[in-house]
């Protein structure tokens, strides 16, 4: 638990410094025609309650509340600060059907079967315990409920673990990212059944350091080459491909999944 709870102080702290530097935060996580993609595939009706996990500046949320006035949107997250800045934002825009909660990064505060759609874009690798990260997802569904995830992927060739490396020097919290494969026998052992997916790609900008360079020299070209790794002037970027796949729960899902 110790570990755990580390990890998600790094998280939140990360994130929180994260998103005061807007230039970096913004390079990395706006993407509108993703956004759209994204909107374009999900399930959502009127009177739908869709819950976004790991909301962070709220980017996805904002956009689900406007397109579907009518459904009833929740941000979750562990980022306070951020959070609060969110349901001004939500506030001053008369957005009544979103809101914004924060909670502790373990079991979510919200009843069984609470939502009909949960979602989560760019955040998963951030979760400490992901099998009961997704057991909380499934809790919080309702039967035949959607969950839509989005997450970089490491590349197949990728058996050393340069990207998952790259991406903790920066001390946010990161763990680890998933290959489809993955994902699909995490979900399923939690009742949740592939029904579409794509993908994307990612840009990740970081300030230039020595720990960047030195993994780079260590991997060497046929990995970097895989990630389109470019240094310019005091930045360095990686690119990556997003797993977007959307599940459906099972009815005959239980609580102890």
């Amino acid at each position: 638990m110790a570990k755990t709870d580390e990890v998600i102080a790094a998280a939140r702290q990360g994130f929180e410094a994260a998103f005061a530097e807007q230039h970096f935060y913004e390079k990395q996580t706006r993407d509108d025609s993703h956004l759209q993609a994204l909107l374009g595939i999900l399930p959502v009706t009127q009177g739908m309650r869709v819950l976004d996990l790991g909301t962070g500046s709220g980017y996805l949320a904002f956009a689900l509340a406007e397109q579907f006035p009518h459904a009833a949107v929740t941000g979750l997250d562990i980022a306070q600060r951020t959070l609060a800045e969110n349901q001004r934002r939500a506030d001053a825009a008369q957005m009544r059907n979103l809101r914004f909660v924060s909670y502790d990064g373990g079991a979510f505060p919200f009843q069984d079967g609470a939502f009909d759609l949960v979602l989560s874009r760019y955040a998963l690798h951030h979760f400490p315990e992901i099998g009961s990260s997704l057991a909380e997802i499934s809790r919080v569904l309702t039967d035949r409920g959607h969950f839509l995830l989005s997450d970089p992927a490491p590349d197949a060739g990728d058996a050393g673990g340069f990207l998952d490396a790259f991406m903790r020097v920066k001390p946010d919290g990161h763990v680890r990212f998933y290959s489809a494969a993955e994902w699909e026998s995490l979900c399923a052992a939690h009742g949740l059944t592939p029904v579409r997916a794509f993908q994307s790609s990612i840009r990740f900008p970081r300030h230039m350091q020595p720990e960047y360079a030195a993994l780079i020299s260590r991997f060497g070209r046929g990995i970097t080459d895989r990630y389109d790794v470019q240094v310019r002037g005091d930045e360095v970027y990686v690119t990556a491909q997003v797993n977007n796949m959307l599940f459906c729960k099972s009815a005959s899902t239980r609580r102890n999944t």
